[in-house]
Order: C-alpha cells, then sequence, then structure tokens
C-alpha cells in the first residue's frame, strides 16, 4: 500500500527559463510533421514488404529454392518450411554409442562404407557422410533440433555381418544409450532405411521407433506386411541411388539419343520375380518385340548385363516402363531421367520425393497396373514426339534433386531433404516416459533430472 503522503517523482523538471509562446503556426507545424512523418513511414513498409527475399538477403545457399543448371528454380513453400534453412543435427559418433558400429560395420567390424555406398541401398551411407560435412551440423546435443542415428543395416545383412535377430537387438541396444531418444520417445531422431524393406529391416520397429521420422524411398510394403512402416505425416521418401556414373557431369556412362534414333516405343528391364505386372509385360513384349523390349535379363555368368550394357538398353526408348517388383518403388524411375527417356508408373502404391515441390504429372506418367495390355502401347504410341520432349526437358530440370551431392551444389538430393527434415523439426520434446515441473526442469517418472539420466534406460 502507499503512503498518503506519497508523491510521484517528477521525470521531466519544469523549465525556468523563458520560453517562447506557443502559436497557432506552431501548431499546424507541429500537425504537418506528424502527419508527414505517418505518409513515409507506411510508404517505407510498403516498399520493403514488397520486395522478394532474395533482395534482402544474399545468401541464396540457404533460401527456400534451389538453382537449375539452366537457369530455372523451385522453392519450398514458406508456410510450414520456413524462408531459410536454420537446422541444427547431431550426428552421433560409431563410438558413442554401444551398438552403432556393429549396426555399421557387422559383428567383426570389417564391413566398409565404401563397400556400401555401391548399388540402390547406397544413400544410407551418403547422406550420413553428407550430414557429418554438412554446415547445420552441431557437435553439441543441447542445441540439436534433430539427432541422426547412422546404420548401414541392409548393406551389413547383404554381406553376412548381421543377421535379423542381431540387427533387432543391436538397434535396442544402442536406443538404451540415448538420453534424447527417450526424452522426445524419438520423435526428433532420425533413420535412413534405403530398401524396400523400409524400417521392417528392424523388426521391432513399431514398438520403438513409431514416432520417429523414416527416411526411405519405399511408400508401402502392406503387400508382404499387415502393415506399412512408412507415415506419410512424419516420414520423408527420399530418392533411391542412381549410378554416380549416371549423375556426375561432364561424360557419363551413357548419353541420352536422340528420339529420333531411339528403336523402341518402349522398355522394360528387370526380372519376372513372379510379380503379376512384370509378368504381363514380358507377354506383351513377345507380342509387340518391334514396339517393346522386354530382354530377358542375366545377373551372373558370361552373358550377365553389365551396368554400361544397362544404361544403353534403357536410353534406347521413348518411355521407360517402371512396375511394382517386391516393393512399390522401382530405381529405374529415377535412372529413366539421366538417360531421359519419360517414365511410366505401374506401381499403384509408389511414393515420390520431395511432393510439395515437384509437379510428378508434367515428368512422368502413371498408369493403372490393372490395365497392362494394348491398350497401354496404343496410349503411349498416340503420344507426340514434342509432348515426349517437353516431358524430358523439363524431367532434366529437377534430377538434380535425385543426386546425392555435396551441400554447396546449387540443387541436390541432400537439400531436398533437409528442407524436409525442417519441416519436423518440434519446439517442444516429450514422450510418455518424460515429465516436466513448474521451473521447467525436465524429470523421468522417478522425478530424476534429465542431466542425470544414465544409460542403458527403459524406452518409451
Amino acid at each position: 500500500m502507499g503512503s498518503p503522503n506519497f508523491k510521484p517523482t517528477r521525470i521531466f523538471s519544469p523549465h525556468h527559463h523563458n520560453s517562447p509562446p506557443c502559436t497557432r503556426t506552431h501548431q499546424i507545424g507541429a500537425l504537418l510533421l506528424v502527419a508527414s512523418t505517418f505518409f513515409l513511414v507506411r510508404l517505407f513498409d510498403h516498399l520493403f514488404s514488397t520486395c522478394p527475399p532474395s533482395s534482402l538477403n544474399h545468401d541464396h545457399t540457404s533460401q527456400n529454392f534451389v538453382h537449375f543448371s539452366d537457369g530455372g528454380s523451385l522453392s519450398w513453400p514458406q508456410i510450414g518450411y520456413g524462408s531459410h534453412l536454420s537446422l541444427k543435427i547431431y550426428v552421433y559418433e560409431e563410438d558413442e554409442i554401444d551398438g552403432l558400429k556393429e549396426l555399421l560395420r557387422g559383428r567383426e567390424g570389417k564391413i566398409s562404407a565404401d563397400a556400401c555406398v555401391k548399388g540402390q541401398w547406397g544413400t544410407q551411407v551418403k547422406i550420413h557422410r553428407l550430414l557429418l560435412q554438412s554446415r547445420f551440423r552441431t557437435r553439441k546435443k543441447e542445441e540439436a533440433n534433430l539427432f541422426f542415428v547412422p546404420a548401414y543395416v541392409k548393406c551389413v545383412r547383404m554381406m553376412g555381418g548381421l543377421n535379423d535377430k542381431e540387427i533387432n537387438s543391436t538397434y535396442v541396444k544402442a536406443l538404451s544409450q540415448m538420453p534424447y531418444f527417450r526424452r522426445s520417445g524419438g520423435r526428433d531422431h532420425i533413420f535412413v532405411f534405403p530398401s524396400g524393406a523400409g524400417a521392417h529391416l528392424f523388426r521391432s520397429w513399431a514398438t520403438y521407433i513409431n514416432r520417429s521420422i523414416i527416411l526411405t524411398p519405399e511408400g508401402d510394403r502392406t503387400d508382404k506386411k499387415d502393415t506399412s512402416s512408412f507415415n506419410t505425416w512424419k516420414d520423408i521418401i527420399i530418392p533411391g541411388n542412381v549410378e554416380d556414373g549416371m549423375t556426375k557431369r561432364g561424360a557419363v556412362t551413357a548419353q541420352p539419343l536422340p528420339l529420333s534414333k531411339r528403336k523402341y516405343l518402349a522398355n522394360y528391364l528387370g526380372r519376372a520375380q513372379g510379380k503379376a505386372g512384370r509378368l504381363k509385360l514380358i507377354e506383351l513384349a513377345k507380342q509387340y518385340p518391334d514396339k517393346l523390349e522386354c530382354p530377358e535379363l542375366k545377373f551372373s555368368g558370361p552373358e550377365k548385363l553389365g551396368r554400361m550394357e544397362y544404361f544403353h538398353h534403357l536410353r534406347n526408348a521413348k518411355f521407360c516402363v517402371a512396375p511394382r517388383g517386391e516393393s512399390s518403388w522401382t530405381l529405374r524411375f529415377y535412372e529413366s531421367f539421366f538417360v531421359e527417356c519419360v517414365p511410366v508408373i505401374l506401381s499403384d502404391q509408389a511414393e515420390f520425393p520431395f511432393q510439395n515441390v515437384i509437379d510428378y504429372t508434367q515428368i512422368s506418367i502413371k498408369w493403372p497396373s490393372t490395365r497392362i495390355g494394348i491398350e497401354l502401347l496404343e496410349y503411349l504410341e498416340s503420344i507426340p514426339d514434342e509432348d515426349v520432349e517437353r516431358m524430358i526437358a523439363a524431367g532434366r530440370q529437377v534430377r538434380c534433386l535425385w543426386v546425392y551431392a555435396p551441400e554447396f551444389e546449387s540443387c541436390s538430393a541432400i537439400q531436398g531433404i533437409l528442407w524436409e527434415l525442417q519441416r519436423k523439426v518440434r519446439q517442444f520434446h516429450q514422450s510418455a516416459e518424460t515429465f516436466w515441473l513448474h521451473n521447467q526442469t525436465i524429470v523421468n517418472r522417478n522425478l530424476v533430472e534429465f542431466s542425470s539420466w544414465k544409460p542403458p534406460m527403459p524406452l518409451p
């Protein structure tokens, strides 16, 4: 309560010298000054609000667009993504967490990253390497937005380094060493599963990483599993790993041919694998061998089809047919852009990367897999060459987003992935085993502060 004798302190003391009288002229001048100031402020506000972001910020590498080699560009929408990349990603070291070394190199530690970077599953290595060199990498867990968990389990499994049971138990062991994983229930942790199996390579994925961010080319495995491990709202579709010899600048494994010199209307280069769509294409090629090329591929022996021969076949048609195989995604879709044939998708459940910035109707055709037959060939034959050229040109622009090039490149797969990851960043972290107090202290169920959590920990 205030004292009855309290008097407010004056901030400004009165002037004791004689001031000139305030006339009507002074009042009119003051009003004009206020009005002109208001007008100028509104004018400058309007000018700066209409300036494009690039004119205000000259760091084009972090703006929400990528540049194509021909001078074009595309941009990520600011809603949900922001105007520039501002991520901080922590990459776990293999010696930091018990179990990570086995997930990277096998139980005996003999499998090298160089052996795993080749082939269609090489994205698991390439993304890891690019994030290690990224300007968005942080070495401080406490300031990280996201956490990357490196593992080459598809390659390690293929090379006999771990079996399915070992992969499962090793993942669980590694996750139990990560306090930040427990803090968020895994919501801010990133995993790469580069094959059609998706996260099913980790058998207990649904128990432990069902809230985590999964990077995968595969959006559907309901043909072999009761449920798909891919979730549209939290996971990210990534491009498959196209042969480096086809994506590098300059001399490539197989240069595209002019349309007039291509022998076939369409081709399918792949094994039957007992799949209905592929078997229909093989049968269709026997009926119309002058229109649809579908050679019997041998992957071993003296008649084995080499990579160069494969791309020489692929470039010899206007349309490259990409049917579903063991899973919905197919590397052939991405390869077709580098020999400049229009991909024809015959995989109804297929998902594609960066759908917020790429209009796939401009660069590909998706045809119902239930209508594979002469109707498909007649439709493809009816498309004028100028339309084919237009689609090829549009695909030529965006194909840089399929290339796992260094971050400093003006357009690359890693740029697209970083933009998609930024959309997943949460400012607040919680899980069923995370609690907080009135003073913002994070605690576990036993009221132990986060800084004192010791591994191994029960997982959320």
